[in-house]
């Protein structure tokens, strides 16, 4: 079963590479990886794709919790969750072919550049509508480049990751 995952870690160098690290130890496959400063500039969002059963996944988590970068963790598989992917997609404009607009109709995609006969599509919904879309342009055969961010994941409401930083004290993280 595919699991998102999210953690609070350190923003600091080498805290990517021990929760990779981690993974590549105990032979844990990441599908998709997202890091990102939060709105605290010392801490550092990430989240990631991951297939597993229950007990791996708990594992996982319990794994992750014991890294000394790692302030939380929140597998947010089966709670709800907003979830969104961005790509931004390079397609070929084809002289009376489909035109790129049909195709991307029913999807929240904008142009938002063109050189020639090249477009490049912003793409921004879940990724199971990515991988259609993707499909799609490569039945057209018009899809040229792909790149794209993997899982963003957060709670609705009040509910979620937080770091409140102890009141005078100072976070060493190693």
């Amino acid at each position: 079963m595919r699991h998102v995952i999210s953690v609070l870690m350190a923003n600091e160098a080498g805290a990517l590479v021990r929760v990779a690290g981690m993974f590549s130890q105990r032979g844990f496959n990441i599908e998709s990886l997202n890091v990102a400063p939060t709105e605290d500039s010392a801490v550092s969002r990430l989240t990631l794709a991951t297939t597993g059963t229950e007990d791996v996944v708990e594992q996982i988590n319990r794994q992750l919790l014991k890294l000394v970068d790692v302030i939380d963790v929140l597998d947010m598989t089966g709670d709800a969750h907003l979830e969104l992917e961005l790509a931004l997609i390079k397609v070929r404009i084809k002289d009376g072919g489909t035109s790129i607009e049909a195709l991307a109709d029913p999807y929240d995609v904008a142009e938002i550049s063109r050189d020639g006969d090249l477009a490049t599509l912003r793409y921004l919904g879940d990724g199971a509508g990515l991988n259609t879309f993707v499909a799609t342009l490569e039945e057209a055969d018009v899809l040229v480049e792909l790149a794209r961010s993997g899982a963003v994941t957060m709670t609705p409401g009040a509910e979620g990751l937080h770091y409140q930083e102890p009141a005078g004290d100072s976070v060493e993280y190693f």
